[in-house]
């Protein structure tokens, strides 16, 4: 299986994936702090690192020029959007991030806010999933604050023909899709694969749980951030930042939805019999209302007890004109109608128990029964 990898929405100080020996796996990695971008500290030419390992199978650091056309962007355009909106038209540029501490540091930039961003290259061998782990990993610098956006990587499987690269889109197959990804406040670190099922040959979605590590400082804190996958053959895998386990799991077991489907599904085809009783409490045959049932009282009478509290006054009402209103002089009966002043609340009431007719309230009526169901027993029919 040929595995092309393309690049959707990120800016990349570097990328790798290769294919790790079992004993390569667990070795600590020591990363030495990059010196500060101070006005005062004089830039130097990046340190360029060379591939020793034959088990490489793509690796970008961008720093060799030469190199720079082999990335594809994209000329297509997003189906069910607007035209204005559909194109893969966001500009990528190979060029020295804000705040690098050396002169030649470059890296695959994106440079164009609210625009679809593609661009992809191919790897340089195929990669077999059965044997050794695989390990995808690289940095991401967020230079700029962004609003709503990813930076994950894909891998797209080929069906053994020659995969244009200029029509790469958000709806070309893929086979691993890993990064980070936000919108607004939520903040998410991808990790999902399309399965494809041996017995149907039907493709799914599946993604890893969410990881527990909080992720908005990766988002905000303007440094770069090295992402790291880890797929091995006995189906379990591993997710890092920054050298830290932040996720991990199984395939088989830790993805959502599941891979393994369940050992017993719903019959489609099965109907309910026409003498299926489903009903698990029916009313009781045998019962009878009481003679003194009355389903005439209301469920609530008015308060006899009560009485009309001081200072309320029944000749006042609540509302009244407003005698400041003045009728507007363009004001035409015979178009407007007959002008009345508007109502405000009536002055006498203010600071008063109340204004207008009143009532007693409502209370629960003793007496009431409602209307008479004969309670429910359990069916001796129910399946």
């Amino acid at each position: 299986m040929r595995i092309t990898i393309v690049i959707l929405l990120v800016c990349l100080l570097n990328i790798s994936i290769l294919k790790a020996d079992d004993d390569d796996i667990d070795e600590e990695i020591t990363i030495d702090d990059a010196p500060g971008a101070a006005a005062n500290i004089e830039k130097t030419n990046v340190p360029l690192m060379k591939s020793t390992s034959s088990n490489i199978y793509f690796e970008e650091q961008f720093q060799d020029k030469s190199k720079w056309p082999r990335w594809v962007k994209s000329q297509a355009k997003k189906d069910g959007v607007e035209e204005i909106l559909a194109k893969y038209d966001g500009e990528w540029g190979f060029e020295v991030p804000q705040s690098s501490a050396y002169s030649d540091d470059y890296a695959l930039i994106l440079k164009s806010k609210a625009r679809h961003h593609a661009i992809s290259t191919q790897l340089s061998k195929p990669f077999d999933f059965s044997t050794s782990p695989l390990v995808v990993q690289y940095e991401v610098k967020f230079q700029t604050n962004q609003e709503c956006g990813g930076a994950y990587v894909k891998l797209l499987s080929s069906d053994g023909t020659q995969l244009d690269l200029q029509q790469v889109t958000d709806k070309t197959p893929y086979t691993i899709m890993f990064g980070p990804d936000m919108c607004g406040v939520e903040h998410k670190f991808h990790f999902i694969i399309r399965y494809r099922n041996p017995n149907t040959g039907v493709y799914t979605e599946h993604q890893a749980k969410k990881t527990t590590e909080p992720l908005d400082s990766y988002f905000t804190d303007k440094k770069s951030h090295l992402y790291t996958l880890v797929l091995s053959a006995d189906n379990s895998f591993k997710m890092y930042i920054d050298n830290k386990l932040v996720n991990s799991g199984s395939l088989l077991t830790d993805m959502e939805p599941s891979i393994i489907p369940s050992k017993e599904i719903v019959d489609e085809t099965d109907r309910k019999p026409d003498d299926w009783d489903d009903r698990e409490k029916i009313p009781d045959a045998n019962a009878k209302k009481p003679d003194d049932w009355d389903e005439t009282e209301p469920k609530e009478i008015p308060d006899e007890s009560a009485t009309i509290p001081s200072g309320w006054l029944e000749n006042e009402p609540p509302m009244i004109a407003d005698p400041a209103a003045v009728q507007p002089v363009d004001w035409d009966d015979e178009i407007d109608g007959t002008w009345e002043a508007p109502r405000i609340d009536n002055p006498a009431c203010k600071d008063i128990a109340g204004c207008g007719p009143w009532t007693a309230p409502m209370v629960p009526n003793p007496a009431y029964n409602g209307i008479w169901r004969a309670p429910l027993v359990d069916n001796p029919n129910y399946r």
